[in-house]
């Protein structure tokens, strides 16, 4: 039989803060193909995620029994590559203050000491942010539009850049980018849809720079909308949700295991000859052309 088998393999998922989104899916799907996974959590919601999982909160069984289990949680701010780039005001921050290696160098470097070099199969990244997502992009300020493409498209150039020599050859990089990268999402602003396009942009050149350089993939997962307690900063993502289930190819709401499955078998040997693809996950909605119902339902 045919299977994913990521027995022996290790991956680090950045991004992960909760257990509704996609990377916690993506955190399920590898565990369930036998990796073992370690992952990189904003500062601030490390100590909230370390102690659902001690008091049980987060849903960690996997269907075939047994539980997900991380080798080790890091915390990792995405936004800030080394620590000379920290600002005094997030350094003295209340959730930072206790904490120290958690820009992207430092968590480099720390793994290449917990595990040795290379350690790492799989890096996942699964981070988005964007402080002005409500603005309409014609009101969105220079700031705004800077950082959303810091945190959501430049952090991952850097992940690849500074994990790239931690990673073995046939290794997988894998991203999350969204439809408004390509066409106009009312209401997805504040530089989002610029940081999504770039992120894909990167994507296919990160292909042909890492694959030359260390032999490993990259690819992106554009996944339908997902009403996850972080997209609730949208604000309108219920509609999209509703909107999508009317209107993509196939019926009904996405769930997160899609994109976790399609993660998980991007990450496999069985996609060794796939790099710097933007692979949608979307139940087909974009390839609709027309709203359902504009138009007579097919017979």
């Amino acid at each position: 039989m045919l299977s994913i088998d990521l027995s022996g393999k290790r991956a680090f998922v950045a991004g992960v803060g909760e257990d509704s989104g996609y990377g916690w899916a993506i955190v399920r799907a590898l565990s369930r193909a036998g990796a073992s996974v370690c992952l990189g959590t904003w500062p601030p919601m490390l100590k909230i995620l370390t102690k659902s999982l001690e008091r049980g909160r987060l849903d960690t069984a996997l269907p075939e029994g047994g539980e997900i289990s991380f080798e080790k949680i890091y915390p990792l701010d995405a936004a800030f590559d080394t620590p000379d780039e920290v600002p005094d005001d997030v350094r003295t921050d209340k959730r930072y203050v206790d904490l120290s290696g958690y820009t992207i160098q430092e968590v480099a470097d720390q793994l290449r000491t917990d595990w040795g070099e290379p350690c790492l199969d799989v890096v996942v990244h699964s981070l988005a942010n964007g402080p002005e997502v409500h603005k309409p992009l014609v009101d969105t300020s220079r700031a705004g539009y800077l950082a959303a493409v810091s945190a959501s498209a430049y952090s991952l150039v850097s992940l690849v850049q500074r994990f790239g020599p931690l990673m073995r050859p046939g290794g997988a990089v894998v991203s999350l980018s969204y439809l408004a990268a390509e066409r106009a999402v009312p209401g997805y602003g504040g530089g989002m849809s610029s940081a999504k396009a770039a992120l894909e942009a990167d994507t296919r050149l990160l292909a042909y720079e890492a694959g030359r350089r260390w032999g490993i993939r990259v690819n992106v997962i554009s996944a339908g909308p997902l009403a996850s307690r972080a997209a609730k900063a949208i604000g309108l993502i219920d509609r999209m949700v509703s909107y999508y289930a009317v209107n993509s190819a196939l019926p009904g709401v996405q769930t997160p295991d899609d994109v976790g499955a399609t993660a998980a078998f991007l990450c496999s040997p069985l996609a060794a000859g796939i790099s710097g693809e933007t692979l949608h996950v979307d139940l087909g909605y974009h390839a609709m052309g027309m709203a359902v119902g504009s138009s007579p339902e097919p017979e």
